[in-house]
């Protein structure tokens, strides 16, 4: 496959690309627990207030938009503001061709040089196919919340799975330092490093 390749930052230009991928998955799938796919107003919105912070990556093959990933809080106390919560879709024509593990791999490396603890996934179940990714990728499974949400029908779990992404023994009786904001590293050189580092694992 020739042309362009690259895992980038998002922004707010690639929301209607990012909702193409995401608005069927509302619709059709319990994969979402949206009911309604946002507009593109609101997906924009979404990417301009998770940036300042944490990144939200694209992976652009040939000027399209084959898939995203970004991070969010996992909950809002300050005591949680080491843990992040990931979440990972690509578009279908872009199915195993490594997208979603090469554009989770470099957010794990942003997440690592700002000083994130573990990231969690939750996954609408059953979906055997982003638990072997998740699990491919390092993540283990730690509970599920049994029939916790209802769409198209039916009760749903979701079950959680657990990335540690830097958690030495030293380091646990220390006083960690806050996670560092995206918008301070940005430009610097060993962002650009770690939005690289998921490249090699593109089958394309």
């Amino acid at each position: 496959m020739a042309g362009t390749i690259c895992i980038r930052l998002a922004t707010e230009a690639d929301a209607p690309d990012m909702l193409t991928i995401y608005a069927p998955v509302v619709r059709e799938t319990a994969i979402s627990f949206e009911l309604d796919p946002p507009s593109v107003a609101e997906f924009s919105r979404r990417v301009r207030n998770t940036l300042p912070n944490m990144a939200w990556l694209v992976c652009e093959i040939e000027g399209r938009v084959a898939g995203y990933a970004y991070a969010g809080p996992l909950r809002s106390r300050l005591a949680y503001q080491w843990s992040v919560e990931t979440t990972v879709y690509v578009r279908p024509d872009f199915y195993r061709f490594g997208v979603g593990t090469a554009v989770y791999t470099s957010l794990f490396a942003c997440l690592r040089i700002q000083g994130y603890r573990n990231a969690y996934g939750g996954i609408a179940l059953p979906n055997p196919a982003s638990v072997a990714l998740h699990e491919r990728l390092g993540f283990t499974h730690i509970g599920t919340y049994r029939k916790v949400g209802y769409k198209l029908g039916a009760w749903h779990d979701v079950g959680w799975w657990q990335l540690e992404l830097a958690m030495l023994d030293s380091e646990l009786d220390s006083e960690p330092k806050p996670p560092t904001p995206l918008s301070q590293i940005d430009d610097t050189k060993a962002f650009r490093d770690c939005l690289t580092r998921g490249m090699s694992k593109l089958r394309l």
